[in-house]
């Protein structure tokens, strides 16, 4: 599953067009839990939308595998290049957040369902796609648990994960 960065694309994928969708209208995302190959860090990325750390994720596209998808956005948000190995299966969103629009009323964001992956992080890259939005940065299991507090589908896929507690 991993590749060279040189054949990787220097630009995020953007936009909903490809995006996938089940047959509930839920947004289908797919995520990596980055670990080191001890198992006993998990890398963890800057949220460009809200403060605090979050696990590489976001749209699986309808030109692409699930996996392709996780492998994509570890590179396009983390600059990492990941085997992946294991599926840890879907996570339902919680608590879907709300969106305001641009009238000043709040609406309801689209609710999501998560498949996240376990992954061995081969390597991290200097030049990323998103390097410009996003910090990375390695956490022992309790300290990304704490990090991801207020995302229980992100602390769900690490208690999954095989990560060293």
């Amino acid at each position: 599953m991993a590749a060279s960065g040189s054949n990787r694309p220097m630009e995020s994928r953007t936009g909903r067009v490809k995006q996938r969708y089940n047959t509930k209208g839920e947004r289908l995302v797919a995520g990596v839990v980055p670990l080191s190959a001890d198992k006993s860090y998990v890398l963890l990325i800057q949220s460009t939308r809200r403060k605090g750390w979050v696990l590489p994720k976001g749209g699986w596209e309808l030109d692409e595998e699930c996996t392709e998808a996780a492998a994509r956005e570890a590179w396009e948000e983390a600059g990492i290049l990941v085997t992946i190995d294991y599926d840890l299966g879907d996570i339902q969103e919680t608590s879907p957040r709300k969106k305001h629009s641009s009238s000043g009323k709040s609406k309801q964001k689209e609710v999501a369902l998560y498949r996240f992956y376990e992954a061995t992080v081969n390597s991290e890259e200097i030049e990323w796609p998103e390097k410009e939005k996003r910090e990375r940065k390695w956490f022992t299991y309790a300290e990304a648990y704490e990090q991801l507090k207020d995302r229980p589908e992100l602390q769900a896929a690490l208690e999954r994960s095989t990560m060293k507690r």
